[in-house]
């Protein structure tokens, strides 16, 4: 099993505890440490273990596993690094260096380790999930749903696998359709932190807020139920109760996302429109593509006054009645009226939307030069070439970055969009209904709604939206777009 490294889309590994081969074992004993994500104090076990005679080369594993679920790359290379595996652990300790390989970012030396568990494990589901994230960040993502599918076949009530499939299919159906596998892994295991965190996230994604309190609850202590209660906290506009336990969470908002989008929303709310604007803008810098960061980050703009960068940054792909609004008050405010008039017209024509290419993060001559080497380049020519209206040769290149990297939504995804820029609706909704099969985010969602409008299949489009809708219910910008659809 080989796996070529891409930069087409990363998922972040998830160092969710998974059973060994061992015998069983007590609910206090090391392998059930291990088993609900408790690294220190599976730690903690298996050194007493060692000093009571136990070879390290058949705790070696083990102890590497407890390091990563700890975190602490530097501790697990020193049980892992050398491949000193006792024959009934071995298969364990390949999967195990497998991921430390994956947390340094060597997707090759990953492949190779899973190679080796995999020939000494076949009938692992385990083995099997560890393989499906690891084809799924190198970019893999059609074979890595062919992974995750054996491995729910070689193990119906495994954790790991229930976990993998769930989040899989949440990707591509939506919450709804995701919590039953949740349900299956937390009565299998319902002390496994990891599903238990991703239930309690789910539970709140469709509204289900008790629900999701009283998951969080029967979390351990930790950085992460801090922040699944901040966001309840949040959305029930108690927003000095959540900026306290998000800053309880320690520094979670500088490595988390999602907690950066928090923190940043909650300086909206509170009036610190400078402070969200600056954490908005790093994680756009990091997450260029996240239409929701871009339009949180032209509201703070516009809250704080900063009308030049607003319109700087925003003019050229205000593609939403919200983001033209806030551009032409933007002009207003500069005192161009003749500038501000056809944004706050698109403003005021509703929920409807248009396709408006998005700039280029790097200039064509360079994206030429460089050409669609990785995921990140090929997104630059194809934008810079789309904004030039070679909208054919964008088309080209798309179609060469989809077939070196054939199972990646991401390169469908952007095959559809030169297909939709050059005026063939048709095609593009066939890349697009590909990459959905994978993973159909709202954006994603938006582009297929668009195609078949110009198709001029209004009622397809309507059930499209309310498909999406069944799966991200509290979505405002779904409920617009399908409220004017229905108007139409």
């Amino acid at each position: 099993m080989t796996c070529k490294p891409s930069t087409a889309l990363l998922l972040a590994l998830a160092l969710a505890a998974c059973g060994a081969r061992a015998p069983p074992a007590p609910a206090d004993g090391w392998q059930a440490m291990l088993a609900r994500g408790d690294g220190t104090s599976a730690e903690a076990r298996l050194r007493g273990e060692l000093a009571a005679g136990q070879p390290a080369a058949a705790l070696a594993p083990y102890l590497g596993e407890a390091a990563l679920l700890r975190g602490d790359l530097a501790e697990a290379r020193r049980w892992l690094g050398d491949a000193r595996f006792a024959p009934g652990s071995a298969a364990h300790g390949y999967r195990m260096l497998a991921r430390l390989h994956l947390a340094e970012g060597d997707l090759s030396a990953a492949g190779r380790a899973l190679d080796r568990s995999l020939a000494l494990d076949e009938g692992n589901p385990e083995v099997w999930v560890d393989i499906a994230r690891l084809r799924y960040r190198g970019g893999e993502q059609a074979q890595a749903l062919g992974a995750s599918q054996r491995a729910l076949r070689l193990g119906p009530d495994n954790p790991a696998a229930l976990l993998l499939r769930a989040q899989l299919l949440r990707d591509a159906e939506g919450h709804a359709a995701a919590l039953p596998l949740l349900e299956r892994g937390r009565a299998a295991a319902p002390a496994d932190r990891e599903l238990l965190a991703e239930y309690a996230a789910t539970l709140g994604e469709l509204g289900r807020a008790n629900d999701m309190l009283a998951a969080v609850r029967r979390l351990p202590p930790g950085p992460r139920p801090l922040y699944l209660q901040a966001v309840l906290a949040a959305r029930a506009r108690q927003n000095d109760l959540a900026r306290s336990l998000l800053q309880r969470s320690g520094d979670l908002d500088r490595q988390m996302p999602a907690a950066t989008l928090l923190r940043a929303v909650l300086d909206l709310e509170q009036g610190n429109a400078q402070s969200a604007a600056q954490g908005l803008d790093n994680l756009l810098r990091r997450q260029p593509n996240n239409r929701r960061v871009r339009l949180l980050l032209a509201r703070a703009l516009a809250q704080g006054g900063n009308h030049r960068e607003l319109v700087a940054r925003f003019a050229g792909s205000a593609d939403t009645p919200y983001l033209a609004a806030l551009v032409g008050r933007a002009y207003e405010a500069l005192g161009d009226r003749t500038r501000a008039a056809p944004y706050l017209e698109r403003a005021r024509a509703g929920a409807g939307f248009r396709a408006v290419p998005l700039p280029s993060p790097t200039a064509l001559a360079v994206a030429e030069a460089r050409g669609p080497v990785d995921g990140a380049g090929a997104v630059a020519l194809v934008r810079g070439l789309v904004a030039a209206g070679r909208a054919n040769d964008a088309t080209r290149a798309a179609r060469a970055f989809l077939a070196r990297h054939a199972g990646s939504a991401d390169a469908m995804a952007l095959a559809g969009d030169a297909a939709l820029a050059a005026g063939d609706p048709a095609g593009a909704l066939t890349h697009y209904r590909n990459a959905a099969e994978i993973r159909r985010p709202w954006p994603l969602t938006r582009r297929m709604t668009l195609a078949l409008r110009r198709l001029g299949r209004e009622d397809e489009a309507a059930m499209l939206v309310r498909r999406h809708l069944r799966g991200e219910p509290g979505n405002a910008e779904a409920r617009a777009l399908l409220a004017d659809l229905a108007a139409g």
